[in-house]
């Protein structure tokens, strides 16, 4: 029966179990994390073949020597991979270094200095920046946004991507809005995949600012937990045919393949767009990491390379995501205080308790020892509307914290909801 169906005793009654069973878990002293999505030590493991790699030979296929100084744009081979993955030509595609996050980061820094490629005047010149964010989204991308003033406008994430009768509707009314925040591919925290509707639209739709932009931040585009891999739709590639070509800003890394702190970026973009971007990177910096870019072409070989790669992350990944949505049907399940996501890829669990209560829920969590993200993380300037929704990641604790964890996650959850209801 739902929580919020018992009467006053009864109620009163389970709050009192709730309580004992919470004074219980502080007892344990727990210390453990479900903040970030980082991979697990197993998980990083398998990309150890690497750290033995380029060597013995730091040349190219084309002669160059990657140990030393130049190429902007990475390695051919590397970056002719991971074209194919995108499906787009190896002229879209640049190689960088570690996260695509630095490189989106770099680019609305240029867009404010010096504006893009189709801007009338630089960003900072405008006397209202707006930027579109579709929520439960990723936090980083927010403090982004915050950090260079931009007013950030929510915008509902659906089952098959952002409300795009709401985002059709904002973009052709309002030049001050620059860009729009995107995860397609099993989202950030919802694990939600876009449509391909939805994609066509965002790439067709009419927008007042002539400079608007889609960040369309590919960070999880073969990171599957079954047996099959999702489409990525070739946005850059359609926006081109929509006479949008410079539209989209779209990344990818092997940051959560390989070694998180030791990956390849990849930004992809029109080829008006590729240039512009080395312009201002070639007086930032003389070039990549290409010793690493060689040892990542050598390590995946190629595109099944990569996907046997995810496949291994899969078999780590999966049990835990199993595990923890198990515990949630069980814990919770009867009373009818949460609701969770049940992705099919990526490295979140979107999980939504009572209205009121996802705030109580992490203070009594962090009180107990077990490390959540914070209350509102996946909303803009972490004001979540309703207090509900808290991102669980399940990747990094070996599978006996996860299940400590969740365990104690679902009594807080419990108890809060109890604590709730009996003060209406």
């Amino acid at each position: 029966m739902k929580l919020d169906a018992y009467d006053s005793h009864e109620l009163s009654q389970l709050k009192d179990d709730f309580a004992k069973e919470y004074a219980d878990l502080k007892a344990k002293g727990l210390k453990l994390d479900l903040t970030r999505g980082k991979p697990s030590a197993e998980q990083l493991d398998f990309a150890n073949p690497l750290l033995g790699l380029p060597a013995p030979d730091y040349k190219t296929e084309s002669g160059e020597d990657t140990r030393n100084y130049g190429n902007l744009k990475g390695i051919t081979g590397i970056r002719e991979l991971w074209a194919g993955l995108l499906g787009l030509p190896v002229d879209n595609v640049i190689a960088g270094d570690a996260s695509s996050l630095n490189i989106q980061f770099d680019l609305i820094s240029w867009a404010m200095q010096f504006g893009t490629v189709d801007s009338e005047r630089p960003w900072n010149e405008e006397p209202v920046l707006k930027w579109l964010c579709p929520v439960p989204g990723y936090d980083r991308h927010f403090s982004i946004s915050e950090h260079f003033g931009f007013e950030m406008i929510p915008v509902p994430l659906n089952e098959d991507g952002p409300d795009m009768d709401m985002v059709e509707r904002l973009v052709a009314a309002d030049p001050q809005i620059k860009g729009m925040w995107n995860v397609p591919v099993f989202s950030n925290p919802t694990g939600v995949t876009y449509s391909e509707e939805v994609c066509r639209r965002l790439v067709e739709m009419p927008t007042a600012a002539p400079d608007f932009r889609i960040i369309w931040d590919n960070a999880y585009m073969v990171h599957t937990l079954t047996d099959e891999f999702p489409v990525n739709h070739p946005v850059v590639a359609w926006a081109e045919e929509a006479g949008h070509g410079n539209r989209v800003w779209e990344f990818a890394s092997t940051s959560k393949i390989t070694f998180a702190g030791a990956g390849v970026a990849f930004f992809a973009s029109s080829e008006a767009n590729i240039a512009d971007y080395v312009s201002h990177a070639s007086i930032r910096g003389i070039g990549p990491n290409k010793v690493n870019q060689l040892a990542h072409l050598k390590f995946f070989g190629d595109a099944d390379g990569v996907r046997a790669q995810m496949l291994r992350h899969k078999e780590s990944l999966a049990p835990k995501f199993d595990r923890v949505l198990e515990l949630l049907e069980k814990r919770l399940g009867e009373y009818g205080v949460a609701e969770w996501t049940t992705p099919k890829g990526g490295y979140f669990i979107s999980l939504d308790v009572v209205d009121g209560t996802a705030r109580r829920v992490i203070e009594l969590a962090k009180e107990a020892g077990i490390a959540l993200t914070g209350s509102g993380s996946s909303f803009p300037l972490k004001d979540d509307p309703n207090d509900r929704n808290i991102r669980l990641a399940p990747s990094l604790p070996p599978i006996e914290e996860l299940e400590a964890a969740m365990d104690g996650v679902a009594t807080c959850v419990l108890l809060a909801a109890a604590e709730q209801f009996s003060a209406r």
